[in-house]
């Protein structure tokens, strides 16, 4: 069965990029908008946001959330697994910190975008701006279409090295 994956962006109206990206990865993956209003850098409106929701989508739900004051900087582009069973592909940067107080984090790996980013066109590799849609949007459809496990995002870093606001 195809699983789900919500996005959620600071983005305002150009996400229809991500949900793109999503569909070329599979056209049966489950698609659906959290927000794409997230007050703008506010990593803890984000992390607020998927907290809130999660109880509501069936676990093994795939949440992709760009909010991200530190694009093009040396952050980490991770998924989080919670202890209840659910995945967050977000930039470790704070965004993280109510799921893990609300729910636990059992594993964190940070996207290997050797294999999980999106190489489909000439902009792709030239340009940070877009890794809502070639990194996170990318590695998180993988993830919720069964294309590849977690164990396959990238490397396991330990959970007390989450970025916490």
């Amino acid at each position: 069965m195809m699983g789900y994956i919500l996005l959620q962006t600071d983005f305002g109206g150009t996400s229809a990029v991500m949900t793109g990206i999503c569909k070329l990865v599979s056209r049966d993956l489950k698609v659906y908008d959290l927000t794409h209003h997230v007050p703008k850098f506010n990593v803890k409106k984000a992390g607020e946001n998927i907290a809130e929701v999660i109880p509501f989508w069936p676990e093994g739900t795939v949440f992709v959330s760009v909010c991200d004051p530190g694009v093009g900087t040396p952050r980490k582009a991770s998924v989080a697994k919670t202890s209840n069973g659910y995945y967050i592909v977000t930039p470790d940067n704070g965004t993280l910190t109510p799921v893990k107080e609300k729910y636990g984090i059992d594993a964190i790996r940070e996207i290997d975008q050797t294999i999980n980013r999106y190489h489909g066109n000439e902009w792709s590799d030239k340009s940070d701006i877009f890794h809502g849609r070639d990194i996170f949007a990318y590695c998180g459809a993988r993830l919720a279409a069964g294309v590849i496990r977690f164990e396959e995002v990238g490397p396991a870093y330990p959970v007390d090295e989450i970025v916490l606001l």
